[in-house]
C-alpha cells in the first residue's frame, strides 16, 4: 500500500513539474533550478526536447549514485524517467493551455515557481526525487562543510546566473522568482517531516 501510495505520489508531483515547465516557464523562457535549468538553457539555446535535456544532463550524476548510492538511485530514477516523460507529454498542449490562460511573465514565474516547488516538496515529502542536482549536492556536502540547502542554492543560482547571461537579463529576474516561490513551496509541503526528524 505504501509503494503504491509514492508511486502515486511521484505521478502528481512529476505532472507539476511538467505542467509548470510547459505552461508557465518555456512561453517566458524562465529557468528553474537544478537539472531542469540546465535542460531549459539548452533547449532556449538551441530547440532540443526538454525532456530527453534532462535525461542526457542526469546521466553522469545518477551513475555516480549507481555507483556510491544504490538506496539514493532507486528513489530518484523513477521520479527521473516520470517526469522527464510527462514533459515531453504535455508540450504539444503548451498552445492550447496559452489559448485559454496566459498571465503574464511575473506571475507565470511565481505559479511556475510554486507548482515545480509543490511536485519537488511532494516527492521529497515520501522519500522521492527526480535526482539531479539535489544528488550532487549530497556528494559536495561530504566534502565542503556547508548545509545542504546553501549547496542547492548556490548550485541553482550559477545556473539560473548563468541562463541570465546567455539569454536575457529578463531571465534572471524572473528566474529568481521561480526559485524563491519553488523554495516557499517545497518547504510548505516537507515542513512537517522536517519538525518530526527534530523530534526523533
Amino acid at each position: 500500500m505504501q509503494s503504491l501510495l509514492r508511486y502515486a505520489i511521484i505521478l502528481i508531483g512529476s505532472l507539476l513539474i511538467a505542467a509548470a515547465t510547459n505552461f508557465f516557464l518555456v512561453p517566458y523562457k524562465i529557468l528553474d533550478g537544478g537539472i531542469i535549468g540546465i535542460a531549459l538553457i539548452i533547449n532556449y539555446l538551441s530547440d532540443a526536447k526538454i525532456g530527453i535535456a534532462v535525461l542526457l544532463c542526469s546521466f553522469p550524476i545518477f551513475l555516480l549514485a549507481w555507483l556510491k548510492e544504490r538506496d539514493i538511485f532507486f528513489n530518484s530514477v523513477l521520479g527521473l524517467l516520470t517526469s522527464s516523460f510527462l514533459i515531453e507529454l504535455l508540450g504539444p498542449l503548451q498552445y492550447h493551455f496559452l489559448y485559454y490562460f496566459e498571465f503574464g511573465s511575473i506571475s507565470s514565474a511565481i505559479i511556475g515557481g510554486f507548482l515545480m516547488g509543490t511536485g519537488l516538496g511532494l516527492m521529497l515529502r515520501f522519500k522521492a526525487s527526480t535526482g539531479g542536482t539535489d544528488l550532487l549536492a549530497q556528494y559536495i556536502k561530504r566534502y565542503l562543510p556547508l548545509n545542504l540547502g546553501l549547496i542547492i542554492f548556490l548550485t541553482d543560482f550559477i545556473i539560473i546566473g548563468a541562463g541570465g547571461l546567455l539569454i536575457s537579463k529578463e531571465t534572471f529576474f524572473h528566474s529568481i522568482l521561480t526559485i524563491i516561490a519553488g523554495g516557499v513551496a517545497t518547504g510548505l509541503c516537507t515542513l512537517e517531516t522536517e519538525e518530526k526528524w527534530e523530534k526523533i
